[in-house]
C-alpha cells in the first residue's frame, strides 16, 4: 500500500461512458499496459477482466462496477470500470461519490450520446474532474472536432485539445502531442512499442498541428491566470511547456477545462497517453478541498484532510456478495487509517462493528493487505451491517460525523416474483435481501392487497439481471411476473376538508380536531406540509391565549401527512406533489395528543385525497434511437403509435438518430419488437425523464385492469 507520506501519488478514478463507446475495452488495455494483466480481454470474446459476472460476459455489457489497482509512471491509480448501460446508473452515481477524478470516453463516431450527457451530469453535480478519451478513431466516420464541439455545445465543457489524430477512419496511425509537438506511434501491434518523434516541418499536417497548438494554448489561457498573463505578453509561442502543463492541471482540477486525447483502444493505440494524463493532470486526494462531514449531534460541519494523522473517516460506496468471505464492503478513506481488527462505529446505523480482513481488490481476484490510508480504496470483511451510502470511523471517535449519502432514483418498473416451491422461498427471500444490499436502486415489497412479493428497479434489463443472479448464484427456480409500471398519483383540485377523530383505544378516548388544505403543486415540485395556524396574539399587559395546537400535536400532523402520503386512493402508489396545509384545529386536553393527531390526519387524508379529483400519473422516459434511414418512417409511427412525442432528429454515421418521449407503459417489450422491424440492425436507450398525467380514458382502464373490476 502506500505509505501515508505518497499521498500525492494516488488517483482514484473512475471510467464513464455511453453503452459500447468502449469504456471496457479501454480498461482491459489499461490494465495490460500497467502490467496488471498479461492478456487482453475482448469484449466480444466474453474473456474481460472487469466484466467478470457471467451476465456481463455474455451480454458484453458492464452491470457492476469493478475495482482494481494499477501503477503507472510511480502512481498508483485505483480505477474503477462503470456500466454504460442506463438500467444500472445507480453504479455510476456511487462510485463517481467516493472518486477524485474521472476519464470520459467518446465514440469518436457518435459523438455525445444520451448516457454520456447524463453521466456527466452526475460528474458535475459531485465536481468531479474529468479528462476525455475519444476513442474508436479507426471507424468510419470518426473525427475528433465533431466530438469536440458536441462536448461544448451538449455538455457546456471547455475542451483543452492536446491532440490531433495522423489518419482518419482506417488510415488512423498515430497522434501528434501539441504540447511537445511530437509524433506519437506504435510500432507493433500489441501496442506495447511506444515512439516519440519530433513532428518535422515537412510534414503534411505540420500547419495544422501548429494552429492547433495555438488553440490549445489559447483555450488553456480563456480558463487559467498564469497562462493568459504569458500569453497576452509572448503570444502562443512563448508559453512555455511546463506552465503550460500546470495551467492545464489547474483548470482540470477545478473543473474549468477538459483535456482532450484520442486514440482507438481496440488497435491498442492512444492508451499510454491517456495513463499520462491522468497522472499529468487528474487530481490526488491532496489536490482537493478538505472533506466536510457533520457531527450527529448538532450537524455542525467538520473538516478532514487527507492525512494519515487525521481521525479515521471513510464511506461505503458497493457491497459485493463473495459466496466465501461474506459480504465485502467497499471503502473509500477520507482520513486517517484502517487496519485489520480494528474497531469501527458505522455513524449512519449506530452500529460497533469490527474489520476482520482488508483486501486490495483487482475485479475478481484479491490480495489480503493491513491497512488502508488515507485517499485509498479497499474492501473490507466482516462488516456485518453496513451498506452503500454508510459513514464509517473509529469507534472511539467522539465527534461521530456523517458524510452525505447517495441520491438512490425510485423504482421505475416492477415484477413479481416467487419461488416455484415453498422449499425454495427462505432462500429466495434471502437472495433478494442480498441483491438489495449490493443494488440500493433495487427494491422488494409486499404487496399490501395480493401479498406478492414485488421486485423495483430502473428497467427490464436491470431487473432481467436480477432474476438470472438468482438463479445462478442463489440456486433458486423462480416465477416472474409480467413488468408493472411504477405509477405515482396526485390530486387535481384544491381541497378544504375538516377531520374530526373520537375514538376510544384500549380504555382512553383518543380526540383530535383538523382542518386542512389540500392544493396540487406543480408537476416535479415535491410534497410539503405547512402549518398556517397563527400563533396566538398577545396584548399588552394582558396573558397569551392558548395555542390553537400543541407543538407537540402539530409533529403529529405533520407525520401524519407524511405516513398519508405513500399509498394514494386510486391504486396505491405514492403521491407526488401535494401540499398539505393545516389551517385550523382543536384539542381536549387529557384526551388529545401526538398519536391521536397522527391518525386523525392519515385516516381524514385518505378520505380527502378521493375527493379532491385524484389522478394517476406515469413515468415519461427520454427515448433515443439509431435506426437505418430505411427505416425511419416505420419507427417514427410506431413511436407515435406508443404516445410517443417525436423531439428531434439528426443524421449521424448514415443512421438517423430519433429523440423522443415515450411513456414506460408503451414501451415494455420495445426491444423485441424494435429488432423484429428494423430486421436487427436499430438500437435505443431510455432513461427516465419525468412523471405526466395519463389521459382520463386510459387512467379508467389501468385502475380496471390493476384493480382487476
Amino acid at each position: 500500500m502506500n505509505s501515508p507520506d505518497n499521498i500525492a501519488a494516488i488517483r482514484d478514478i473512475g471510467i464513464m461512458a455511453h453503452i459500447d463507446a468502449g469504456k471496457t475495452t479501454t480498461t482491459e488495455r489499461v490494465l495490460f499496459y500497467t502490467g496488471i494483466s498479461h492478456k487482453m480481454g475482448e469484449v466480444h470474446d466474453g474473456n474481460t477482466v472487469m466484466d467478470y459476472l457471467p451476465q456481463e460476459q455474455e451480454r458484453g455489457i458492464t452491470i457492476t462496477s469493478a475495482a482494481t489497482t494499477c501503477l503507472w509512471r510511480g502512481h498508483r491509480i485505483n480505477l474503477i470500470d462503470t456500466p454504460g448501460h442506463v438500467d444500472f446508473t445507480i453504479e455510476v452515481e456511487r462510485s463517481l461519490r467516493v472518486l477524485d477524478g474521472a476519464v470520459a470516453v467518446f465514440d469518436a463516431v457518435a459523438g455525445v450520446q444520451p448516457q454520456s450527457e447524463t453521466v456527466w451530469r452526475q460528474a458535475t453535480r459531485y465536481h468531479v474532474p474529468r479528462v476525455a478519451f475519444v476513442n474508436k478513431m479507426d471507424r468510419v466516420g470518426a473525427t475528433l472536432e465533431r466530438t469536440v464541439e458536441m462536448m461544448k455545445s451538449i455538455l457546456h465543457a471547455h475542451p483543452m485539445v492536446a491532440q490531433i489524430p495522423i489518419g482518419l477512419e482506417s488510415a488512423f496511425s498515430g497522434v501528434i502531442d501539441l504540447l511537445t509537438m511530437e509524433i506519437i506511434s506504435w510500432t507493433d501491434e500489441a501496442g506495447t512499442q511506444v515512439a516519440r518523434a519530433p513532428l518535422p516541418e515537412e510534414h503534411e499536417l505540420y500547419t495544422d498541428a501548429q494552429l492547433a497548438r495555438e488553440a490549445l494554448v489559447e483555450s488553456v489561457a480563456e480558463v487559467d491566470d498564469e497562462v493568459m498573463g504569458v500569453f497576452l505578453e509572448a503570444g502562443a509561442g512563448g508559453v512555455p511547456l511546463d506552465l503550460l502543463k500546470a495551467g492545464m492541471r489547474r483548470a482540470t482540477i477545478a473543473n474549468r477545462g477538459v483535456v482532450v486525447v484520442c486514440g482507438t483502444a481496440l488497435k491498442n493505440k492512444g492508451i499510454q497517453p491517456l495513463l499520462d494524463a491522468v497522472v499529468d493532470y487528474l487530481p490526488s486526494p491532496l489536490d482537493l478541498p478538505p472533506v466536510v462531514a457533520h457531527r450527529k449531534s448538532d450537524n455542525a460541519g467538520v473538516q478532514r484532510t487527507a492525512s494519515a494523522s487525521e481521525p479515521l473517516l471513510a464511506l461505503a460506496f458497493k457491497v459485493l456478495h463473495d459466496p466465501h468471505r461474506g459480504p465485502l464492503v467497499f471503502l473509500r478513506i477520507y482520513s486517517g487509517v484502517l487496519r485489520v481488527k480494528d474497531a469501527i462505529q458505522n455513524v449512519t446505523r449506530d452500529r460497533k462493528e469490527r474489520i476482520s480482513k482488508l483486501l486490495q481488490v483487482h475485479a475478481n481476484k484479491t490480495q489480503e493487505i493491513e491497512e488502508i490510508s488515507a485517499g485509498n480504496i479497499a474492501a473490507a470483511v466482516g462488516l456485518r451491517f453496513t451498506t452503500t451510502g454508510d459513514t464509517v470511523v473509529a469507534s472511539g471517535d467522539k465527534e461521530q460525523v456523517i458524510l452525505p449519502g447517495l441520491e438512490i432514483p425510485e423504482p421505475v418498473i416492477f415484477r413479481a416474483i416467487e419461488a416455484k416451491s415453498t422449499a425454495d422461498q427462505a432462500a429466495l427471500a434471502e437472495a433478494l435481501e442480498r441483491m438489495q444490499r449490493e443494488d440500493p436502486s433495487f427494491t422488494v415489497r409486499i404487496d399490501p392487497d395480493s401479498g406478492q412479493t414485488l421486485m423495483g428497479g430502473q428497467g427490464e434489463l436491470h431487473l432481467e439481471i436480477i432474476v438470472d443472479r438468482i438463479a445462478r448464484e442463489a440456486r433458486v427456480p423462480t416465477n416472474v411476473g409480467k413488468p408493472q409500471v411504477a405509477y405515482r398519483e396526485t390530486i387535481g383540485r384544491t381541497l378544504v376538508h375538516p377531520i374530526e377523530y373520537d375514538r376510544e383505544i384500549g380504555g382512553r378516548r383518543q380526540y383530535a380536531k383538523l382542518l386542512l388544505e389540500l392544493v396540487p403543486r406543480e408537476r416535479g415540485a415535491g410534497n410539503g406540509f405547512v402549518n398556517t395556524i397563527p400563533e396566538p396574539v398577545r396584548e399588552r399587559g394582558q396573558k397569551a391565549e392558548p395555542p390553537k395546537l400543541l407543538p407537540e400535536m402539530v409533529g403529529g400532523v405533520r407525520e401524519g401527512v407524511t405516513d398519508a402520503f405513500t399509498r394514494g386512493p386510486l391504486l396505491g402508489y405514492p403521491l407526488v406533489d401535494v401540499e398539505v396545509r393545516l389551517t385550523d384545529g382543536a384539542y381536549v386536553e387529557g384526551d388529545s395528543n401526538a398519536v391521536s393527531f397522527r391518525a386523525a390526519a392519515t385516516m381524514g387524508l385518505m378520505e380527502a385525497f378521493e375527493r379532491a379529483q385524484p389522478q394517476l400519473l406515469e413515468p415519461v422516459m427520454k427515448v433515443e434511437v439509431e435506426v437505418p434511414e430505411d427505416f425511419t418512417g416505420h419507427v417514427v409511427t410506431d413511436l407515435a403509435g406508443r404516445r410517443g412525442r417525436v423531439q428531434g432528429m439528426e443524421p449521424r454515421r448514415g443512421l438517423q438518430v430519433i429523440d423522443a418521449e415515450v411513456p414506460l407503459a408503451e414501451m415494455v417489450g420495445y426491444a423485441t419488437a424494435l429488432r423484429s422491424a428494423t430486421q436487427g440492425r436499430a438500437s435505443y436507450t431510455m432513461q427516465f425523464s419525468h412523471y405526466a398525467e395519463v389521459p382520463s380514458d386510459r387512467q379508467a382502464d389501468i385502475i380496471t385492469r390493476v384493480r382487476g373490476y
